[in-house]
């Protein structure tokens, strides 16, 4: 079949990756992609909200399904206005409804969508600048420290963990009356702060059934120790080692078949990948966040330890009929670490040619902020620009593959944490 995958980072380059691997693909179209996809599909230049390009490159290519990445066309309902166009209606989407899409698009809708359906997450209550005295009236009751979270979408940027009450008043000030995060903190969820280790849970679900994909940590923070301000992910690791057996099964009847039961009871059409943000609490797993689509850098730590054919889980997701995957899933683990521009998560300086090493064995190295400049070099692009995963039999083994070829990556000013990993190392020990 011919697939079309809209997105341009890590998480698109992995999903590419993994799709052409699958003999049911005939020709992959990513729109607008990056210089890792453009080596093993045909980008287009189309932006991922852009409805109307998105529908005629459907048309013109012939597509038989289409593969939705980030959350901004999904929230934007680009599902609803696919399936509402008489020429497009029929082309199966991997991505949820924007009703759907609203459980990532609004914090507030979804922790009242977990309220209702008895899902394990932390207190909060919700205020808007027109309650502004009774947020800060709330504030003074809590315990500290206290986390603030733009309701909104804001870029992974939104969620402030104030230490003081001080610091957590004026934070509720910025957020509602100086739109500290924009449009995004109109709204500004006041939740309890929960402690535990956290992880990352993917399930990818038709609306009815469901399947558990390998689950993943994280490392949000751009310096070491997990210190410094938080980025869009700086390395994963899959899997891992604090949920085990015992706490997966808690996860699954706890928190991921009350959800998708509760989407399909209050009829809100989901066909598409959730991720689910846990901190795993002395055992018992509390929703952070869902998200609702892959996770990045997850991802590219997820999909290598998916043996079977991915192409037939898009195509069970999209057309109802996931009860019939059988999902297999490798026992090696995977480890990702992220390559970024200097300066990121702040300002920094593009263009500088990259220089890659070449094939490395049980190592792969997914693009993500990265292009050609006009004499067809390879460059840094964007903030976060590489993703390298190394593959191997135990948690040692991938991290030694995944940093030799981290070292034979460099170009001017990039930078990488050294320590993904290194705390489930210990915890090994």
């Amino acid at each position: 079949m011919n697939i079309l995958l809209l997105g341009s980072g890590g998480r698109e380059h992995a999903f590419a990756w993994k799709i052409v691997q699958s003999p049911k693909c005939t020709q992959l179209f990513v729109a607008p992609g990056n210089a890792g996809t453009a080596a093993i599909a045909t980008n287009l230049s189309i932006g991922v909200s852009d409805f109307d390009k998105i529908k005629s490159a459907i048309l013109n290519h012939q597509i038989d399904l289409v593969v939705v990445g980030p959350e901004e066309p999904l929230v934007k309902g680009l599902v609803d206005y696919l399936a509402s166009e008489e020429s497009t209606r029929s082309i199966p989407v991997v991505g949820p409804s924007k009703l759907g899409a609203t459980l990532e698009g609004s914090k507030d809708f979804s922790k009242r969508f977990m309220q209702r359906h008895q899902i394990p997450t932390a207190a909060y209550e919700t205020f808007d600048a027109n309650q502004l005295e009774q947020g800060l009236a709330y504030l003074e009751k809590q315990s500290l420290p206290i986390v603030l979270k733009a309701d909104g979408l804001a870029a992974g940027k939104g969620v402030l963990i104030c230490q003081t009450l001080e610091e957590a008043k004026d934070s509720l000030k910025e957020m509602l009356l100086d739109q500290k995060f924009g449009e995004a903190s109109a709204k500004v969820v006041v939740e309890e702060f929960l402690t535990g280790i956290e992880l990352s849970v993917f399930v990818a679900t038709d609306g009815k059934s469901y399947k558990i994909l390998p689950e993943a940590k994280d490392y949000k923070r751009i310096g070491e120790g997990d210190t410094g301000l938080n980025t869009g992910g700086m390395g994963a690791v899959s899997p891992v080692i604090f949920a085990d057996k015992d706490f997966m099964d808690k996860v699954e009847e706890q928190i991921v078949r009350p959800t998708v039961a509760g989407l399909a009871a209050e009829d809100i059409p989901y066909k598409g990948f959730l991720f689910i943000g846990l901190m795993n609490k002395n055992g018992d797993p509390y929703v952070i966040e869902y998200n609702v689509r892959m996770g990045d850098p997850e991802t590219e730590a997820v999909l290598p330890r998916i043996e079977s054919d991915f192409v037939d889980l898009l195509w069970a997701i999209a057309t109802e009929n996931l009860k019939d995957y059988e999902l297999e899933i490798s026992p090696d683990y995977a480890t990702t670490v992220v390559m970024v521009s200097g300066g990121y998560p702040g300002s920094y300086q593009k263009g500088f040619v990259i220089s890659l090493p070449s094939d490395e064995e049980n190592t792969t190295i997914f693009h993500a902020g990265t292009g050609r400049n006009e004499t067809g070099d390879l460059t840094n692009q964007g903030g976060r620009v590489l993703a390298i995963t190394g593959r191997g039999k135990d948690l040692r083994e991938s991290l030694q593959r995944t940093f030799s070829t981290v070292e034979k990556i460099s170009w001017k000013d990039h930078y990488y944490r050294k320590d993904i990993g290194q705390d489930i190392l210990k915890l090994i020990k």
